[in-house]
């Protein structure tokens, strides 16, 4: 019985935010009872696409795609600071393809790896959190980079050209910035760790990279999601069993109760007034702070019922989350696997995280501004 009640706890602690967007879903069902209104809250296709992403990933994970394909990249470098910015460029590219939080999963143990086989865990929560940060801003550039893009690109149907015109003024400041912070903050010192080397089966592999094409596809809206929603789990289902296992479930569910709160709070009168004032005066300022109290997935979800502005929505609520450790649910992904590793540095993590993300998130409002000045 204890160990069922430390179980759930556990699981609690790890799923914060779908619990409180399951309370927040709760509570405003009671001011708007479930209707037949209620059926319009769900996009269907951004949950279809997030799962089939997902589920890819997760099997290309088991093959030790990820892992081999960035350990031959960081072999090749010989220093620790270019191994670091290599760490972080991958994580970088990484959520541009298979979302922030999916590579942070994948690269994040890569990173302790490294730094802890060539002994230099004294730039550890430095990776971690330019890990975080590139994974943060690196996957604003594609549609499927973050969830609230997947939501966004598909809930006003974004031209792809235009999306990206949109994300590529703050995407090419974060890479300067990221790469900067790696030259200033790591010596460019021998870097020497015991290589480990896995092995791909490349008939799984290739089946999976078909998948991965096939929802990058569906994700462009080149075929119908619901070709993906049966074909890449049935596949999965005699293939890779565990890859279905593995889906991040609960950011479905997340993503569920986000929209059933955020449908309720769309039609309660007095909370549309306030909400479409403030954007009114700021959509990109107001959502980057709406970023830093509820997240930045709830925070697209919300205010886009009350705007039209999706392009400074969109860059606000990607810069968002940057700055507080709540701002992301990568973030928080991010926080959990550096303090296993270091249970009893959580405060200097914080603090460290604290500094860095508030001033790039600073910068990049700044900048944002100047550009929306010219």
């Amino acid at each position: 019985m204890k160990a069922v009640s430390e179980s759930v706890i556990n699981f609690i602690k790890i799923n914060k935010v779908m619990f409180i967007a399951l309370l927040a879903a709760a509570v405003t069902s009671v001011i708007v009872p479930p209707d037949r209104e209620y059926l319009g809250y769900f996009d269907f296709k951004t949950l279809t696409c997030l799962f089939c992403v997902l589920a890819v990933v997760c099997a290309l994970k088991n093959v030790n795609f990820f892992y081999v394909l960035a350990e031959k990249i960081v072999e090749s470098f010989k220093t620790a600071r270019m191994s670091i910015l290599a760490l972080v460029y991958i994580t970088f590219i990484g959520s541009m393809l298979i979302a922030n939080d999916m590579a942070l999963l994948t690269f994040l143990p890569l990173g302790y790896f490294v730094l802890s086989a060539s002994k230099k865990r004294r730039y550890m929560a430095f990776t971690f959190i330019m890990q975080n940060i590139a994974a943060n801003l690196g996957g604003m550039l594609t549609p499927f980079g973050n969830p609230q893009n997947l939501y966004l690109y598909t809930k006003f149907n974004i031209p792809v050209g235009e999306f990206m015109t949109i994300m590529a003024p703050p995407f090419c400041l974060a890479i300067s910035l990221i790469t900067l912070c790696c030259f200033v903050f790591v010596k460019n010192e021998p870097l020497k760790f015991e290589e480990e080397k896995l092995s791909l089966e490349p008939k799984k592999t290739a089946l999976y990279l078909v998948l991965f094409a096939l929802a990058i596809v569906i994700v462009f809206r080149g075929i119908p999601y619901w070709i993906g929603l049966i074909v890449i789990p049935a596949v999965l289902f005699f293939v890779d069993r565990k890859a279905l296992k593995m889906v991040d479930y609960p950011l479905l569910l997340t993503f569920v109760f986000f929209f059933i709160f955020a449908g309720n709070m769309a039609r309660i009168g007095a909370v549309r007034e306030f909400f479409s004032a403030l954007l009114e005066q700021s959509t990109l300022l107001y959502s980057v702070i709406s970023c830093q109290f509820i997240s930045n997935v709830p925070s697209a979800i919300l205010l886009s019922q009350f705007t039209t502005n999706y392009p400074d929505l969109l860059v606000g609520v990607n810069i968002g989350g940057i700055g507080t450790l709540i701002a992301s649910l990568a973030s928080l992904i991010t926080f959990r696997e550096y303090t296993k590793h270091h249970p009893h540095h959580a405060m200097y993590y914080v603090e460290y995280f604290s500094a860095f993300n508030f001033a790039f998130l600073a910068i990049m409002l700044a900048f944002m501004f100047f550009i929306k000045a010219l």
